[in-house]
């Protein structure tokens, strides 16, 4: 079982999350609502979160079919729903930058089994309504 606790650290909305192994991550609210730039916003954490989820499948994937990966990147853009609340993501794109000596094809389908099959954060938000688009380009080295 997974266990988070979380401490408010800094002004109203600041707050520190520590997981079991002590990892900390910095939130906090937006300044509109009274933040104060502690941290990142839980939202932007899903997308983090997406991010780092589908990037361990890959990278595992292709370095199981022998591609040489010398620099890796993921952007990660969202749009929300707007005028409702919750306002849950809508439409999510990641962009993969990989350079290397890596397939083009195999990357590609590293990606979409990720986001289709393993990656638990990509079935959650698909689930919840997200369209998750994506983007491969390689840059050969």
């Amino acid at each position: 079982m997974a266990k988070v606790v979380l401490k408010r650290v800094k002004g109203d909305y600041g707050f520190d999350t520590v997981n079991e192994n002590g990892t900390v991550i910095k939130l906090d609210s937006n300044p509109e609502m009274g933040g104060t730039e502690y941290g990142a916003r839980p939202m932007q954490v899903l997308l983090n979160a997406l991010a780092g989820c589908a990037s361990i499948d890959v990278i595992s994937i292709l370095k199981k079919q022998r591609q040489e990966i010398k620099n890796y990147t993921v952007t990660v853009t969202g749009e929300r729903e707007a005028g409702v609340e919750p306002s849950l993501w809508k439409d999510i794109e990641l962009v993969f930058e990989i350079t290397g000596n890596v397939d083009e094809g195999k990357a590609q389908r590293a990606v979409e089994i990720s986001m289709n099959k393993y990656c638990s954060v990509a079935i959650t938000l698909t689930r919840a309504g997200a369209a998750i688009h994506t983007k491969v380009i390689i840059h050969n080295a």
